[in-house]
Formats: structure tokens, sequence, C-alpha cells
């Protein structure tokens, strides 16, 4: 309690500022300034007068407590390691936008690290983490092979059951309705597709789920309309090459379904190359919606995965977690959203076939 409520010294210019520091100011003791400053359960026996001199100093002398004796004395880092396969990949940054939001609210740090979908990262970067002493994971489309032991981990579009790891997953089945019952619903039957390559974490259960939607619709898939996506990259180039050898071959298609939004620009810029004009010639539908789908000429029909909200859905489960407040199954789905634009339109019935340029 306070001695007066007159100031004492105040600390001299470049003295480090501390509970003692403080104290010594405002004439009260160190465990009344904790007390106030981490608004602990005993603060409300402190008159309100006291606890607002207390934080006024604080903010005066920029008072910041000790990270590690916050540790030592929870017997916690309040730190998560968080992988993502390229840190400029617009996914991953979206995701990652929504866990730190959560980690920030929740007082948390986190550290990050991209790998590339190199499978040696993969596996690497973990011990690394662990190194410094993090206490939990979140992986972000990243293929995880194993259990990390005893500390709990949640992955984002994961879809593998191990030990220890929540899964945060789109409903893959769902996506695929929205997006092939739309262009089934415009007219369009002869629908081409972009498989995505082995290194992406969705890319097997979204190809399965569209050739049961498929088949549902009595949809034909010829094996000229489907083409692998083979570039392990985050730009348009992804999908401009896959698109070109569609028209290469002479696939007789209207419409095209995209991995994800990013191939789908490319696809775009190689249908454009050969004279044809989206969506009055070719329909496209991407995925994901990432932040640029809306403002492309033309702006992307797409099926959103609310990216933000999956991040924060991880960050909150794994420090929920982390604390031992909740048990969660291996799998918690996230539901996708279609969103029409400008891409896809009722198929052309007067143009001409496509041909190879």
């Amino acid at each position: 309690m306070p001695k007066q409520t007159k100031p004492g010294a105040a600390p001299q210019p470049g003295q480090p500022i501390s509970l003692r520091t403080l104290g010594e100011y405002l004439n009260l003791s160190p465990a009344t300034i904790s007390l106030v400053l981490n608004n602990a359960p005993g603060v409300r026996s402190i008159p309100q007068d006291t606890r607002d001199r207390v934080i006024e100093a604080a903010a005066k002398f920029d008072y910041r407590p000790s990270f590690f004796a916050r540790s030592l004395r929870k017997r916690q880092t309040f730190t998560v390691g968080v992988l993502v396969p390229e840190l400029s990949d617009s996914y991953a940054m979206q995701v990652l936008s929504g866990v730190e939001e959560h980690l920030i609210e929740e007082g948390y740090f986190y550290l990050t690290a991209s790998h590339r979908r190199k499978p040696d990262l993969i596996e690497e970067y973990p011990r690394l983490f662990l190194d410094r002493s993090v206490e939990g994971f979140v992986f972000i489309d990243t293929a995880l092979e194993k259990s990390l032991g005893a500390l709990p981990a949640v992955v984002v579009a994961g879809h593998r059951k191990i030990e220890g790891v929540t899964n945060v997953v789109l409903d893959q089945k769902r996506a695929a309705e929205l997006a092939l019952r739309h262009l089934y619903q415009l007219g369009h039957r002869k629908i081409a597709f972009m498989r995505g390559g082995s290194h992406s974490s969705d890319a097997d259960d979204r190809w399965n789920c569209l050739m049961a939607v498929a088949r549902d619709l009595k949809l034909v898939v010829p094996p000229e309309f489907v083409v692998q996506l083979k570039l392990r990259v985050s730009t348009p180039e992804l999908g401009f090459e896959p698109a070109n050898e569609l028209v290469m071959r002479g696939a007789d298609f209207t419409a095209l379904v995209c991995f994800n939004d990013v191939s789908a620009i490319g696809a775009i810029r190689a249908l454009m190359n050969h004279g044809l004009q989206v969506p009055s010639d070719v329909s496209i539908i991407g995925f994901d919606d990432i932040q640029s789908a809306a403002f492309h000429n033309p702006s992307l029909t797409t099926i959103r995965q609310p990216l933000y909200q999956m991040g924060t859905t991880a960050a909150r489960i794994l420090l929920q977690r982390i604390r031992g407040q909740a048990e969660f199954p291996d799998f918690v789905p996230i539901h996708p959203e279609l969103v029409i634009r400008e891409s896809t339109s009722p198929p052309n019935l007067k143009r001409n076939r496509i041909k190879r340029v």
C-alpha cells in the first residue's frame, strides 16, 4: 500500500526501469505495482487512484516487464512456431494474418519460417523451433508427415490423421459442388481441369472431390481435358503453361477449373495469348479468393476459403490446447463460399472450336 502520494526521485536517464525503480518513484512496493500491471485478482483491494498512478508512471517511463522473468514465473515462453511454404504466398499470408491477430490479442509471440516445399526443411525447422522453446506449432499448407511429440500442433489445410495434430480443413466436397454446379447451371458441359501438384497439401483431396461431383453431374472428363500443375511457385506462372498446353492439344473446352486463384490468373494470360477471351470464349473459376482476385481483369469467380478465419481458428485451437482448456477432433471443418464475378458466363454457342495456334 502507498506510503504517500508524492512521487519520489525520478529514474536517471538511461537507468533500467524495473518494478523496484517504479516502486522507489511511487513509494509503493514492487508487489503492489506487479498486481496492478498484471491486473491480478488482488488488484481490487488497491485504491483506484493508486492504480491510476502506477499505470501513468509505467507509461511515462516506458516500463517493459521482463520477458524472462514472466517466462520463469509461469514456466511458459509465450511463443509458438509457424511454418509456411513461402512468405510471399498470398494464401499463406492471409492465413498468417489471422494467426497473428489472435496471438497478439492473447499476448503471444511467434517465430516463422518458410520451407519452400523442401522436405528436408519441413523436417528440420520444427526442431529449430523446439530449440527456441516454442510451446506449439501452426503449419500452413504444409504436408506434415509425423507427430511432433508432446507439443500440440495445428495444421491449416492438413489431411493426415497424426497424433497430437488438429487439422483445420476446408470442406472440399462442398467446394467442388459449388464450383461445378455453378458452371453446370450456366450450361457448361465441356469442362477442363488443372490438377494440383503433390507438393500441395490440398491437391489430392480437392481432385478426388471434383471428380466425385463430376460423376454425380454425369460430366465426361476426357484425359485431354486434364493438365497437371508441375511448378512449385506461388506466381501466375503456375497456371500459364498448363493452360497453354490445353489449347495446344486442341481440347474443345468451354470452361476451366483452376487449382487456385494464382493459377487462374496465369491461365487467363495464356488464353489471351491464343486470342481467346474470358469469359466469352472460356469461363475460368479459381479457388481461395486471394486479395487480388476481385481486382484482376476480369475479376475472378472463385471459391472463397475464409483464410483469415482459418488462421484465427488455428491460433485459437492451438492456445486452448496449450492451456489444456479444450479437446478437439482430428479435423475441424471450415465452410467455403462461391463468389461470382466476371470470369464466368454461359458458354458461347457461336464460338469456333478452340484450335491450336
